[in-house]
């Protein structure tokens, strides 16, 4: 039996390292290709640095405001101004398998915020638009609180353009 949670425990870790990076990627993307994420973008001070992670010491990505868009942090960051921390890798698992939303996982406190509260709340509406976008509405209203109204050509077509500059990022490695 030990072994097998460890094998879970180890495959939960992977998924969720997994989809940090395909979220961390994705919110640069979409801050290229998303005119509301780069309406919401205007709103974070320059140079401003935020994390999301999983507690004590999980899968992590950073992201850094620059010129009206998120850049990928390679490094873990000396200064952080917004942390969105996950109190455990289960908690993790639980929003990025879309088991739960993110609004939920906050109301069931297993996540926190550091920082500025207003701006947390920024990067969840460009994070919510970002899934809006590039996950199929069934999966995606598992993941979001409220589903916007989205035309079917203009989701496809952000979602296009939003997927291939993840894959373009992906392959040079940012």
């Amino acid at each position: 039996m030990a072994l097998m949670q460890r094998l879970q425990a180890k495959a939960i870790r992977a998924y969720v390292e997994l989809m940090m990076g395909v979220i961390g990627r994705g919110l640069v993307a979409v801050s290229l290709e998303d005119a509301e994420v780069a309406r919401e973008l205007r709103g974070f001070p320059e140079q401003m640095v935020m994390q999301f992670m999983v507690l004590p010491d999980g899968p992590s990505f950073a992201l850094r405001v620059e010129g009206g868009r998120f850049h990928l942090l390679h490094e873990r960051p000396q200064r952080v101004d917004l942390g969105i921390c996950f109190k455990h890798m289960t908690h993790a698992f639980l929003v990025f398998s879309f088991q739960e939303s993110t609004a939920q996982a906050f109301a069931h406190d297993r996540m926190y915020v550091t920082g500025d509260i207003s701006l947390a709340i920024r990067l969840v509406r460009c994070l919510t638009r970002m899934e809006a976008l590039i996950l199929p509405k069934m999966v995606a209203r598992l993941a979001i609180k409220r589903y916007p109204e989205i035309s079917f050509i203009d989701k496809w077509q952000a979602a296009g353009k939003i997927y291939g500059r993840l894959a373009y990022n992906m392959t040079r490695g940012e």
